[in-house]
């Protein structure tokens, strides 16, 4: 009977795990709302680093600037070089919204090897604002992005908002293989982590932060030496003893068309950056990944047909947890249409996390760097 048991048994922990999920997901998404906030609204200090041109970048950046925000909101861009070919379309934004507060800071100097934390150093002079908001370039938010997120600085305890971010518009297999990423892998781990352990750290997509928190962990300067600057951020801010909140508002990532080799460049990135700041858990977390666990059931199983029925079994469950999450919860359209291809989407993943462990330099941005221990790196030239 035992031996019977095994597959089921290999692939258990994967499907404990995606329903853990399901209820975590639950649970929050029951419970959050978007705040009233009966405060005089909070000025807001936007910091937008950018280099090179994202999908859609006007769009993106004129998101900020349609916002349901009765408070003051300044729009600070920083780059390094007045050649960068983002530059015209900044300088347009600026023209099509004269009323709004926003300005550009280009400055190339560099204080340390991280480029991005370098152009939000030379910016923050410039920020007026107690609340200062970090944003990558290729975000764009919906018109109750600020009202929501600046609503959980009413507060005081409260150090950082972060948000969890979607895309809803893939281009082929390539990045559609990214995107149902973040609906089935990382949205399902953030609200795992929150319900376990609390958020100790924050996602790089929206990161806001009150400017006495910022202080307290030395500002960006303490980001400057390390690649996971968002992680590190976030906990740093934790371990200073200030609460960090996930806002319910998603914003949403947009990429470009991409080939296959680009999106597994940056998925090994983010994977290497995962494992070097989250060791301890990192390394657990290969237990619930579903892809060994299939293979597992496959190898263990007395005959193909009990083989084949703990696999469906696996995906029977993951299946529909993640086409429920992307349905109804992240609401990014992915799902079914893309459902085929989250069993490769899983083989991706388990392959990045074997990889991570197998080297620690990276590629960012046109850079390359070696990974330190404890999340710092070292540029190669």
């Amino acid at each position: 009977m035992l031996h019977n048991l095994l597959p089921f048994i290999a692939v258990l922990p994967a499907l404990v795990y995606s329903l853990i999920s399901l209820f975590c997901a639950l649970k929050y998404f029951k419970t959050a709302g978007h705040l009233t906030s009966h405060l005089i609204p909070h000025g807001v200090s936007i910091l937008k680093p950018v280099k090179g041109m994202d999908e859609d970048s006007y769009d993106n950046f004129a998101s900020f600037c349609r916002q349901e925000y009765v408070g003051k909101v300044q729009l600070i861009f920083a780059a390094a070089s007045p050649d960068d070919p983002v530059i015209p379309v900044i300088r347009q934004l600026i023209g099509d919204f004269p009323e709004h507060d926003i300005m550009l800071c280009i400055n190339p100097a560099l204080h340390g090897p991280n480029y991005k934390v370098s152009n939000l150093i030379n910016a923050f002079p410039e920020a007026t604002h107690d609340i200062i908001i970090v944003c990558d370039s290729d975000i764009h938010v919906a018109p109750d992005y600020l009202q929501s997120v600046t609503a959980h600085f009413s507060d005081p305890q409260v150090g950082l908002v972060t948000s969890l971010y979607r895309t809803s518009t893939v281009h082929g297999i390539a990045t559609a293989l990214e995107a149902i990423g973040f609906t089935s892998e990382m949205i399902p781990n953030v609200l795992v982590a929150r319900q376990l352990e609390g958020l100790t750290f924050a996602l790089g997509a929206s990161m806001a932060v009150r400017r006495e928190a910022l202080r307290a962990i030395g500002g960006f300067e303490s980001l400057a030496g390390y690649l996971a600057d968002d992680y590190q951020l976030g906990n740093k801010i934790h371990r200073a003893g200030w609460q960090i909140v996930l806002d319910p508002c998603f914003v949403e990532s947009v990429i470009k068309s991409e080939n296959l080799m680009s999106v597994l460049s940056r998925q090994l990135r983010w994977a290497r950056t995962m494992r070097v700041s989250r060791p301890g858990g990192y390394l657990a977390s290969g237990m619930t990944l579903p892809f060994p666990a299939a293979l597992l059931a496959t190898l263990l199983a007395p005959s193909p047909a009990l083989g084949v029925a703990a696999v469906a079994v696996l995906y029977g469950v993951r299946l529909n947890v993640s086409t429920l999450l992307s349905r109804r919860f992240v609401r990014d359209g992915l799902f079914p249409r893309w459902l085929w291809l989250l069993p490769l989407r899983d083989m991706l993943a388990f392959f990045t996390w074997a990889l991570s462990f197998l080297g620690n330099r990276v590629e960012w941005r046109g850079s390359r760097f070696v990974l330190k221990p404890g999340g710092k790196i070292e540029e190669l030239v």
